[in-house]
């Protein structure tokens, strides 16, 4: 780990916690769709998983991201934030074990494989809500570890670690034992057990050494007053034009970034791609991630996070468009090579970019909150996207050649994997307008925060 010479005790301990929470994100956000598109295969409408995974995305993204700023103002109390994580924390880890439960239930059967649909969905909801709600205090955690000169180093190792620890030994070990002729659903049931206890164990650094070093004194009615000081918070944001832009850009484009992670296994599953050759495409990606994000890092303090994410931004958009073009496997695997490029970078630099801005460390929960529900909120729109243009688009092709909806199977799902490609394409307009927003708007207003005031005018001369 000699990576980590030279940072804080401090700073390691919350940097260990992306170690111990990737492993939700790789094989919940990747693996479980998979499993899911199985199931529902035995279910009566087969055809449409994919639009179903999108909507239910939305729905837990939905629920955290109205969450998100009343969150992050209790997080601002003396030894909350340390509290409330370790309830969305238990959250997330129950849900985890509990879907260990699913791939042994029968599902085969198509009764039981609607019950069972039915509570892989729930239990995904309920673990991408503890997922966001610890990480919304982890991200507030940040101030607290380091200093702003900092933040972008802290921030780029994190994800790195996450990459070469949580979200690759979890997913290796999955992929071994699927080789070695260990069956699938007793795969499915380690990989899902497993990363629950990962991610429980891995994060006791942070809950033994990271300690809450700003925010204010709890007080009876304190919870009332510190909600109702949500609206200041959002004067306060609106007034910091730079704030505000990059705010609304980031909301478009992570929007674009998280729809691609959580969508991709179940387009490749629904285009009919094979789900090990996908995994080992997806643990390529966590492979991959560390060498980029310390690339991200290098590059960062030679040009800038502000063109990093540019970067970012513009290699996604051409994902976009080539994710479209998709019909094999060796494909999948270049647009899995060019998502590792970025993937870390764009959303650790995006998070450190707003560490810096923030006006008041003693409120950093509460500035976190906000953006963690444009983080949450975009991810709302994209799926949704995703599962409307597919959706549209296997309307269109039906009637195009006189379909009708309950043709059989085997026909539903190839007009399926004919639509599906331009869900896909759909995400491009999302980044379009986070770029529009990026590379023009927040320049500007940059440029005005830069420029100096006018001096008043000396007297007997006209003001300017």
């Amino acid at each position: 780990m000699g990576l980590l010479k030279g940072y804080s005790k401090e700073e390691k301990s919350w940097m260990m916690y992306d170690w111990a929470n990737s492993a939700h994100s790789v094989v919940v956000v990747t693996v479980l769709p998979i499993f899911y598109g199985t199931v529902a295969g035995f279910t009566r409408d087969s055809s449409s998983s994919m639009a179903t995974w999108g909507y239910c995305t939305s729905i837990a993204m939905l629920l955290v991201a109205l969450l998100a700023p009343i969150l992050g103002a209790l997080g601002d109390f003396w030894g909350w934030r340390k509290r409330l994580f370790c309830i969305f924390l238990a959250v997330g880890v129950l849900s985890c074990a509990g879907l260990a439960i699913t791939p042994l239930t029968g599902f085969t059967d198509t009764a039981v494989a609607e019950r069972v649909g039915l509570w892989i969905l729930g239990l995904y909801i309920v673990s991408t809500v503890g997922f966001a709600g610890a990480n919304l205090y982890y991200d507030s955690f940040l101030v607290d570890v380091t200093s702003p000169e900092r933040m972008d180093q802290v921030s780029l190792l994190g994800y790195g670690l996450g990459y070469i620890g949580g979200s690759t030994i979890p997913l290796l070990l999955f992929l071994l034992l699927n080789l070695v002729g260990v069956e699938m659903i007793y795969c499915l049931s380690f990989a899902f057990g497993f990363t629950a206890l990962w991610w429980l164990c891995f994060s006791w650094p942070l809950l033994k050494n990271v300690r809450q070093k700003s925010g204010a004194p709890y007080r009876p009615g304190a919870v009332r007053q510190a909600l109702k000081g949500l609206g200041k918070t959002v004067k306060e944001i609106v007034r910091h034009r730079q704030m505000l832009v990059f705010l609304l850009a980031y909301f478009f484009y992570i929007d674009g970034v998280n729809t691609i992670i959580h969508m991709s296994t179940s387009y490749g599953d629904t285009l009919g791609l094979g789900s090990t050759e996908m995994l080992l495409a997806l643990l390529l990606v966590q492979l991959l991630g560390l060498p980029f994000a310390l690339l991200y890092q290098k590059l960062a303090g030679r040009f800038g996070a502000r063109t990093m994410v540019g970067v970012g931004i513009g290699i996604y958009m051409c994902i976009c468009v080539f994710g479209f073009f998709i019909r094999s496997i060796w494909q999948f695997w270049v647009l899995a090579i060019l998502v590792a490029t970025s993937q870390g970078g764009i959303q650790a630099l995006s998070r450190s970019l707003f560490g810096k801005m923030i006006p008041d460390r003693s409120r950093s929960g509460e500035f976190f909150g906000f953006y963690d529900i444009f983080g949450k909120f975009s991810a709302i729109i994209g799926p949704s996207v995703v599962a409307l243009a597919s959706s549209v688009a296997a309307s269109v092709i039906r009637s195009s050649r006189g379909i009708a909806a309950d043709a059989p199977a085997a026909v539903l799902e190839g007009v399926a994997q004919e639509a599906a490609p331009w869900g896909v394409l759909s995400i491009l307009l999302i980044f379009l307008v986070g770029a529009a927003l990026y590379f023009v708007v927040l320049p500007r207003c940059e440029k005005r925060v830069a420029a100096p005031s006018p001096l008043p005018a000396e007297a007997g001369e006209p003001a300017p």
